[in-house]
Parts: structure tokens; C-alpha cells; sequence
């Protein structure tokens, strides 16, 4: 692995420092040099004081991501015709080339569960409809599950896996596209409020193959979701997606990674959220690795927040690190602020009530990543969710605005 060149980095204000000193702890430089590992001793419990979890309010997780016996979800699953399911091995698992577990919850999730659930697509597959799997917690013990995804060759399929109920969880979701293939994953979390939810989700994007995940979170007590992809061939196209809603005492954290180690590969990382509430609580980090072999890559990642009321909290950082000039484009933006007076001023010049406006202003807000939803009536369930959200808590705008931080880059925003 060659040497990583010096990194590009943009945190935007607001964003907690560290500040312990070097010798408590060591920051990692680089992602390509975090540990990714199917031994759970390479991931020690986490203080809060590891980079990957200051964030993380890991003292509520410390009976999640220990060792020890697991519980179980309710399963039920929609599958089209010559899509099978099928318990394997975890040696059979990373036989088909997963990605590692790149923290403890993951690392934990996979141990604990004994195996993983296949879902296997059939090469050459195009399926009218989705993959269903609903996912219902019914409390007690911590539970931890790891399912894998394969999509085969030339295959275009939608897999959505919804999460509800009551649960203490530890996942780990493992995508692999075979050459030419087209997939996309929806994973929703709508938990009751007293749920916890730690998430890797990972893809292996085949050769000219389409891979797009998105993200909404809308329920649970903390839910951290970490999308990861690597490439397994040139001509690779990851989209990845988010789309949460913070009320308070929520804590929402998604992260995302993008390994680009193979040329002409392109990635867009888009997420958007919205807080409100005392203590609503998101994160969003972003990291892009774009190694020295990965010439021709075009990459962008975007986050934006919207704060509804005094109160919360919204920590957004971008990072970016390329060891190769060699590159179509490369950049990231990220802002945080409150509502547009002028937006809200024009809706309510029109005759609009203030609360209908701002429902409408957040409705927008969400729009562009909500219609990426291939399922209609998924996408209605989520936009009626998103404005129970709002319904449930009376606004008062925030005294100050937060800054923002757009970074230039090379490439267009699309």
C-alpha cells in the first residue's frame, strides 16, 4: 500500500475538537490505516475518546458492544420469484468477498451472530419488485444479526429492510455486486424512542456495476449508521444517501467511507437532516480515500442541516484525502442553518400560515433525496412520517445562525 500523501481536511465550526493530549491518545492519519478485522480482540470497548467515537454517546452502549449472549428480531420478508434466502457460515460469508468490520459494534454483530442470513440474487435478474424485510424488535436483551446481499451479474433489483419496534442492535449489512449489476438498499429506521441501533453497511461494487444505498432515520433512542464501499473492478458508480429527522434527546449519527482503490470509478454521497428539540442530536462524517492507483476518479459528498429550534445540535464533517492528481474531480460541501426568512416571508406574503409554510420549506428540504426512493408508496410513508415530525413539536426559530462551510471543487454537484 503506498504512502499516504498529506491529508486534505475540512471540519466546519461547531465541530468538537480533540483535546486529549498525545500521549492518551493517538489519532489514526488516514483511513486506509483504521483497522478492518473479523477478530473482535482488534476493537477494545470504546471510551468516546477514539476518533471514530467522540461523537457517539457510547456510556448508553456499553452493555450493546460487549461480548455475550444474543437476542433475536422478528423477521418477515417479500421475496419475488428466484430470490432465495439461506443461513451460511461466516466463513462462507467472507468467502464471497465482504468487506471487514471496521468498528466494535460491527465486529461484535458478527462474532455474536453465528452465521449470516444470504439473500442471493440471480445474475441476469431484473426484478419488478422489491426485496422486502421487516425487522421488528420486541425489547430485552441486545441482539446482533449480519446479512449479506449479493447481487449476480447483469441483475437490477431494490432490497429495503425496515426497522421498528423496541431493540438494542448491533448489524452488520454486507453487499456484494457481481460485474454489470444494479442494486440499491433502503434501510429505514423508524424505532420506538427507547431504541438503539449501531449499523455497518457495507458494499463490494463489482465492475461497471450501480450500487446505491440510502439511509432514513427517523426513530430511536441513538442510531448510527456507517455506509462503507470499496471497489472490486473499474467503472464502479456508488451513490449513497441519508435523509434524518432529530427530536429531542435523539442522537442520529451516519457516517460514510468511500474507498476508491480502483480506476474510473465515480461516488456521491448526499445527506440531508433536519433537528428539533432540547438536545436533538446528529452527526454526519464523511470520509473519501482516493489512493494513488485510483486515477480517473470523480467523487462528491454533501451534507446539509436544518435546524428548527434553539436547542439542538448538528456536527458535520467532510474529509477528503487524495494521493493522486490524476482525478476527474474530486470536492465536498457542507452547511448548517436555520430556516430562510425569505422563503418564509414569500410563502407567507402568498397567504400561507407560518406552520404550513415551514412544513413546506422542510418538505422541500428533503424532496430531492426522498424521490430517490424507487418504491411510491414508500416514499409517501416517509414524507407523512417527516411531517408527523414536525407536527409534534411547536417551532421557535433559532437565536443565532450556525455557519456554513461550502468547499470549491473540481467537479459539478450532481
Amino acid at each position: 500500500m503506498p504512502d499516504a500523501a498529506p491529508t486534505a481536511t475540512t471540519t466546519l465550526p461547531g465541530a468538537t475538537a480533540h483535546t486529549d493530549s498525545a500521549a492518551a491518545f493517538v489519532p489514526v492519519q488516514s483511513r486506509a490505516e483504521r483497522t478492518a478485522s473479523f477478530d473482535v480482540s482488534a476493537f477494545p470497548l470504546p471510551t468516546g475518546r477514539e476518533e471514530d467515537w467522540r461523537f457517539t454517546p457510547v456510556k448508553k452502549l456499553a452493555g450493546l458492544l460487549a461480548e455475550g449472549a444474543t437476542g433475536s428480531l422478528d423477521w418477515s420478508t417479500s421475496l419475488p420469484e428466484g430470490v432465495t434466502t439461506s443461513t451460511i457460515t461466516s466463513e462462507q460469508a467472507q468467502s464471497l468477498g465482504i468487506l471487514p468490520p471496521q468498528d466494535r459494534a460491527a465486529v461484535v454483530a458478527a462474532a455474536a451472530a453465528d452465521g449470516a442470513v444470504l439473500l442471493d440474487i440471480p445474475a441476469d435478474a431484473e426484478l419488478d419488485e422489491p426485496v422486502r424485510l421487516s425487522l421488528v424488535g420486541r425489547g430485552g436483551e441486545p441482539v446482533h444479526g449480519h446479512l449479506v446481499v449479493r447481487a449476480g451479474r447483469f441483475s437490477k433489483a431494490t432490497v429495503v429492510v425496515e426497522h421498528t419496534g423496541s431493540a438494542r442492535y448491533c448489524q452488520l449489512l454486507s453487499v456484494v455486486t457481481d460485474d454489470g449489476s444494479d442494486l440499491t438498499v433502503v434501510s429505514v429506521q423508524r424505532w420506538a424512542d427507547d431504541a438503539q441501533h449501531l449499523a455497518q453497511h457495507d458494499a463490494l461494487v463489482g465492475r461497471d456495476a450501480r450500487f446505491k444505498h440510502l439511509s432514513v432515520s427517523l426513530g430511536g433512542e441513538v442510531v448510527r449508521v456507517n455506509a462503507n464501499v470499496r471497489y472490486a473492478g473499474p467503472g464502479g458508480d456508488a451513490t449513497l444517501l441519508g435523509v434524518y429527522f432529530a427530536d429531542a434527546g435523539q442522537h442520529l449519527e451516519h457516517r460514510s467511507y468511500v474507498d476508491h482503490n480502483t480506476p474510473h470509478c465515480k461516488s456521491r454521497a448526499t445527506y440531508k437532516g433536519a433537528l428539533q428539540g432540547e438536545s436533538a442530536r446528529t452527526v454526519w462524517v464523511g470520509d473519501v480515500l482516493i489512493r494513488a492507483e485510483a486515477e480517473g476518479t470523480d467523487t462528491y459528498e454533501l451534507n446539509r442541516n436544518l435546524v428548527l429550534t434553539d436547542g439542538a445540535r448538528a456536527d458535520s464533517v467532510p474529509n477528503l484525502e487524495i494521493e493522486t492528481g490524476e482525478i476527474l474531480g474530486a470536492g465536498h460541501a457542507s452547511a448548517t442553518g436555520r430556516f430562510d426568512d425569505l422563503q418564509l416571508f414569500y410563502l407567507q406574503s402568498r397567504g400561507i400560515n407560518e406552520d404550513e409554510a415551514k412544513r413546506l420549506v422542510v418538505r422541500g428540504f428533503f424532496a430531492d433525496i426522498i424521490r430517490e426512493i424507487p418504491l411510491a408508496d414508500l416514499r409517501d410513508e416517509i414524507t407523512a412520517a417527516i411531517e408527523d415530525e414536525l407536527a409534534s413539536t411547536a417551532y421557535a426559530a433559532p437565536t443565532q445562525h450556525t455557519p456554513s462551510t461550502d468547499t470549491a471543487s473540481t467537479n459539478k454537484e450532481n
